[in-house]
C-alpha cells in the first residue's frame, strides 16, 4: 500500500463515452485485418491503393496494415486503462467495436471504393453484389452498434 487514496471513479458518462472509443478504434483495426488479410493477402482481389504499379499497392496494403494494428492497440490501451478503474461498459464497448467494424467498412465501400475509387472488392466481375453484400453487412453492423448503445445507456454504471 501507496498510503495514497484512490482516484475516485470518473463520471458514468465519461465512462461510457471511453468504452464506447476503445471499442470504436478496436472495431476499425478488426475490420482493417479482416480486410487486409482476406482481400488484399488470401484472395488477391485488390489492394488498398489500385491506382499505380502492383509495388505501389503492397506498399499501401503494409501501410494500411499497419494503421489496422495501432488502432487495435490504442484501442486496447483504452480497454486496459478502463480496466484498472472499475471496468469498461461492456454493452458500450461492444457497441464501439460493432460501430468501428461497421463504419469502417461503410466508409470503404461508398468513399473508397466508389467516390475516390481507390479499388473495388473484386476487379474482372459484375461489382455490383459485392459492393451490395459489403455495405449491407456495414449497415447490420451499425444497426448493432446503435442498439447496444441504446442499451448501454440503460445499463447502471455497477452493472459491467
Amino acid at each position: 500500500m501507496t498510503g495514497r487514496p484512490a482516484p475516485p471513479d470518473p463520471a458514468p458518462g465519461r465512462v461510457r463515452g471511453r468504452s464506447l472509443a476503445g471499442g470504436a478504434l478496436t472495431g476499425v483495426g478488426i475490420a482493417a485485418f479482416v480486410d487486409e488479410t482476406v482481400f488484399h493477402q488470401l484472395l488477391h482481389w485488390h489492394h488498398f491503393y489500385d491506382r499505380s504499379t502492383p509495388d505501389v499497392g503492397l506498399v499501401s496494403d503494409g501501410l494500411f496494415h499497419a494503421g489496422g494494428w495501432l488502432a487495435i492497440v490504442a484501442g486496447l490501451f483504452l480497454y486496459a486503462d478502463l480496466r484498472r478503474g472499475n471496468g469498461p461498459l461492456r454493452p458500450a464497448w461492444w457497441s464501439g467495436v460493432c460501430l468501428g467494424i461497421g463504419g469502417f467498412q461503410l466508409y470503404d465501400g461508398t468513399v473508397q471504393h466508389k467516390l475516390l475509387r481507390l479499388h473495388q472488392i473484386r476487379y474482372h466481375v459484375d461489382p455490383a453484389p459485392y459492393d451490395w453484400a459489403w455495405n449491407v453487412i456495414a449497415v447490420l453492423f451499425v444497426v448493432a452498434g446503435l442498439w447496444l448503445w441504446r442499451r448501454a445507456g440503460r445499463t447502471a454504471p455497477t452493472g459491467r
